[in-house]
């Protein structure tokens, strides 16, 4: 692993290549990156145009897809030999500044990663819209994932049988809502892409996956009133294998720390074979995000159901190349001026 004094362009790239690979809904990759060379320090912004306001009017989702683009970026520059220093909403004056990812100097030799395979996890990790084989996952997998989680300020719930009923019922709920709301489908069709499209957002056609044939599995219908996008119906895994990330607050810094350790378990999943999607369709109705609350945990805050478990690969979904804006520079210090 190569270490440098200082960054160059092709760091730069490297960084935010692996920044922009996070998950987003609906791919909507609702951030904005710049960077200060003098203080290396990699800024990360949101990026109002490309928010849901029907589906996402709190901006909670959009802070998990953040956080996610900041974990990749601390995996990242940890590749490149860098000591990555973050924090999170830096500013209150800024408050569309996320966070910040400092470089602060090369690693030293006892600042080696302890999960090596996470990095190339990036690379693999797509969602997966198809059916699972059912296969089960193994207890250690899971508490790895569970662990991931918790390392990352966050929790994940893995139900049993009857739990894992509830959510998908709540789920289903909250789909059946968003098929009825005008307004919602119409704004998740504005980021459905037709084949060959050229746009570097939203979820290309190709990448859409099968309705349940059984109808237990409430997958997101992007096709809405086009069924003639719609895939022929397939059985999916009978025994479905879920798990609740959730954290003890619901602030906003919370909502960044939730999308950190959502990739984290994301990319720990990737690293050991397995396949993920999320089902985010409860979270976006404050009475259903309610329901989905553990019943003994009175600050249980919820935020996205992990599906996951074996079977075929997902198909990429494109991605907006890393663009990094400069910092301006501030202006000289007059003599008249504070220091």
């Amino acid at each position: 692993m190569r270490t440098r004094a200082r960054l160059d362009t092709a760091t730069v790239e490297s960084l935010l290549a692996a920044a922009v690979a996070a998950p987003s809904l609906h791919n909507t990759q609702p951030w904005r990156f710049r960077l200060d060379p003098g203080s290396q320090v990699l800024e990360v912004h949101s990026a109002p145009e490309r928010t849901l306001p029907r589906t996402d009017p709190t901006h909670r989702a959009q802070y998990l897809s953040v956080g996610a683009a900041v974990f990749n970026l601390r995996l990242a520059a940890v590749h490149q030999g860098w000591r990555p220093e973050v924090r999170l909403l830096p500013d209150p004056h800024q408050p569309g500044l996320l966070a910040t990812v400092r470089l602060s100097g090369p690693l030293g030799s006892d600042d080696q990663p302890s999960d090596p395979g996470l990095y190339e996890a990036i690379a693999r990790r797509h969602t997966s819209r198809m059916p699972f084989t059912g296969r089960p996952v193994p207890e250690p997998l899971v508490a790895e994932m569970t662990a991931a989680a918790h390392a990352a300020g966050a929790r994940l719930h893995v139900p049993d049988i009857a739990g894992t009923r509830r959510l998908l019922r709540l789920t289903a709920q909250a789909e059946a809502r968003n098929h009825a709301h005008p307004d919602r489908t119409a704004e998740t069709r504005t980021w459905l892409t037709a084949p060959g499209a050229d746009t570097p957002y939203g979820i290309p056609v190709t990448a859409l996956g099968p309705p349940d044939a059984a109808r237990r599995m409430p997958m997101r219908d992007f096709t809405g009133a086009l069924p003639a996008l719609r895939l022929p119906a397939l059985w999916f895994e009978r025994h479905v294998q879920l798990a609740l990330l959730w954290t003890p607050h619901d602030r906003r810094d919370d909502w960044l720390r939730a999308g950190q350790a959502l990739q984290y378990v994301l990319l720990t999943a990737t690293a050991h074979g397995l396949r993920t999607s999320l089902l985010h369709q409860a979270m976006e109705w404050p009475d259903l995000r309610a329901a989905t609350t553990l019943p003994r945990h009175k600050r249980c805050h919820p935020h996205v159901l992990i599906r996951f478990g074996y079977g075929p690969d997902g198909a990429r979904t494109p991605r907006a190349p890393g663009h990094c804006a400069a910092r301006p520079a501030a202006p000289p210090a007059t003599e008249s001026g504070t220091s």
